[in-house]
């Protein structure tokens, strides 16, 4: 069976992450879809049946499982792709989840290549490159007080084609004790660091990147530190604007908390446990 690693993921047509939507949920290579072999409730099902009965049960329910699942991938979302269809396919570790539809695709006549070693393979490769990746690029860190302007300060500077790392956008968080933002739940730490990886690989490292001043966290997520030493060594872009225009702005990003009282008591709340009463 053919196999290939992370650092060829470029080459090929789509990548499949064949794992329940659980683990996909929880962290997926960047731009990856889901078309899991075994659901939540039937990874569990086939699980328990491992510890409490046999393997060979297990293995027996889940090729039933797994071949159905295929079966209607093949009828649905696989059933125009051409002849050249070449997808990278992976699992947990580059096992049987992962084996199985890359077998039966490249008995097809589909291109079909199975990642080796998996999704652990892949956050290897991620924790690997973030050591030292982030020293390679340049950095013009937007700094100032909060209400200055800095996010729509990188979002403009990306409207007109500038390399930006926006990790409050990555991170579904302002920042502040406030920048918890509704209805949108933030990443996982592994789902972060995947996205910050996609973004600082894509980046020129003969040109800048723009990125606003952070601390050690963005709500619940933690910044890569060789990123923010990275950052701390790097020139300040200070914005400093009037005390109305701040407030102006603040108002504008924050309106949410005008209109739910309970919303804002709840986030002040937390100020309790930090400061004290």
């Amino acid at each position: 069976m053919s196999v290939a690693t992370v650092s060829d993921l470029l080459t090929f047509d789509e990548v499949i992450d064949v794992r329940s939507p659980g683990e996909f949920s929880e962290d997926h290579i960047p731009g990856a879809i889901n078309l899991p072999v075994l659901n939540d409730a039937e990874r569990e099902r086939v699980g328990t049946l491992y510890k409490q009965v046999s393997s060979f049960e297990a293995k027996r329910l889940g090729a039933a499982l797994v071949s159905r699942n295929i079966a209607i991938y093949l009828e649905e979302y696989l059933a125009n792709k051409p002849k050249s269809y070449r997808p990278l396919i992976y699992c947990w570790r580059g096992g049987s989840r992962s084996g199985s539809l890359t077998h039966i695709l490249q008995k097809i006549g589909f291109g079909a290549v199975q990642l080796d070693g998996g999704y652990k393979a892949y956050r290897r490769h991620v924790i690997a490159e973030l050591a030292h990746l982030p020293a390679q690029l340049d950095y013009r860190v937007i700094c100032g007080p909060t209400g200055s302007g800095k996010s729509r300060l990188l979002q403009a500077l990306a409207q007109n084609g500038a390399q930006v790392l926006d990790l409050e956008e990555i991170a579904a968080h302002r920042g502040s004790l406030l920048g918890a933002l509704p209805d949108q739940p933030q990443p996982s730490q592994k789902s972060f660091e995947s996205a910050i990886w996609s973004a600082l690989r894509s980046f020129d490292p003969a040109r800048p990147v723009f990125v606003e001043s952070e601390s050690k966290k963005i709500g619940a997520v933690r910044v890569p530190e060789t990123l923010l030493v990275a950052m701390r060594a790097s020139s300040c872009v200070r914005l400093d604007i009037p005390l109305a225009a701040r407030i102006k702005l603040l108002v504008e990003d924050y309106a949410h908390f005008l209109l739910d009282a309970n919303l804002i008591n709840a986030q002040l709340s937390h100020l309790i446990t930090l400061r004290g009463k």
